[in-house]
């Protein structure tokens, strides 16, 4: 990449960095398993090295980039069973946060959470997983931040990790696609409700699916 960045703040320029990069690994550009070689990313990005080791100190404590023995540092990737211990980790986040945001008032989030499923179903129709895929991962992003908890907050990471940067776009099923945002419909629903229960029970049961078929394709011998 030849792209000259200019950096906001001095003072942020750590946080800006790591931006910056997990964007990268979010969006591709930087794919699972990828190097991270410190001296060509610290020119790509116009940084110096101290700033830059700490931004993939960060990263790599949010679980984006790690050091695999014999192969230096790398974009984390995984296998069918570590993305199913992520999914596992997911389904008691994701219905907690549907649990907390449920007891809050009723109907505060309704059109924000209705606007993201609207994008979700305009993604079906024509099939565009990408757009769908960013529609998940916002769907699911909002019910954790709108929990106001910071533990469960601090989980965010996971939710990016597991849709975008473990799941190629390629194993994104549309007909799973269109399951999941009835689903997702359906927990919009308790939420909005404020019962507490039907909102966490729909939202584990919502990540479980997922876990019952990669604990299918594990059983076959499936990869990635």
């Amino acid at each position: 990449m030849t792209e000259s960045l200019e950096w906001k703040s001095r003072t942020r320029l750590v946080d800006e960095v790591v931006d910056v990069i997990r964007d990268r690994i979010y969006d591709g550009t930087y794919p699972p398993g990828a190097p991270i070689r410190q001296e060509q990313l610290a020119a790509e990005l116009n940084v110096s090295r101290t700033p830059l080791r700490e931004a993939l100190r960060m990263l790599e404590r949010e679980g984006l980039v790690k050091v695999a023995p014999g192969r230096g540092l790398r974009v984390v990737d995984a296998d069918l069973p570590s993305l199913l211990a992520a999914y596992e980790a997911r389904e008691m986040v994701d219905g907690l946060a549907a649990r907390l945001v449920a007891r809050q008032a009723r109907g505060a989030h309704d059109c924000e959470l209705a606007a993201i499923l609207d994008e979700q179903r305009a993604a079906l129709d024509p099939w565009r997983p990408a757009e769908y895929t960013a529609a998940n991962v916002l769907f699911h992003q909002r019910i954790i931040e709108l929990s106001e908890n910071e533990y469960v907050i601090a989980q965010l990471p996971l939710v990016r990790m597991t849709s975008q940067v473990f799941t190629p776009l390629k194993l994104v099923d549309e007909s799973r696609a269109t399951t999941a945002v009835a689903e997702h419909e359906r927990i919009a629903g308790a939420i909005a409700a404020g019962d507490a229960d039907g909102s966490e029970q729909l939202a584990r049961a919502h990540i479980r699916a997922t876990i019952e078929s990669l604990e299918r394709r594990v059983r076959n011998g499936e990869e990635l």
